[in-house]
């Protein structure tokens, strides 16, 4: 079977550290990685996130998959956000 590529946009957080930098995605929780570089760290996140996805097509085979829409309220929202972004920058 061949597959046909999909091109998506995740955001990602990027952190000036001692060594370097570090980067994640919060829109996959443990997909981190890092470089010396900022360019060396967002092409080591595309990898990582690839491969992240990469596992989940793997283990999500043979079971049922569903979408669920769910409302949230803006607030909500922008209270969630500001909290994640506070935890990642702590």
């Amino acid at each position: 079977m061949h597959s046909i590529a999909t091109a998506m946009k995740y955001k990602v957080a990027l952190k000036k550290s001692r060594e370097g930098y570090s980067v994640s995605c919060p829109a996959l929780p443990g997909c981190w990685s890092q470089g010396k570089k900022e360019d060396e760290a967002l092409e080591n996140i595309q990898a990582a996130i690839r491969g992240h996805v990469k596992a989940a097509i793997k283990i999500s085979k043979g079971v049922k998959v569903r979408e669920v829409e769910v409302a949230v309220c803006r607030a909500e929202a922008v209270v969630g956000a500001a909290r994640a972004a506070s935890w990642f920058y702590q």
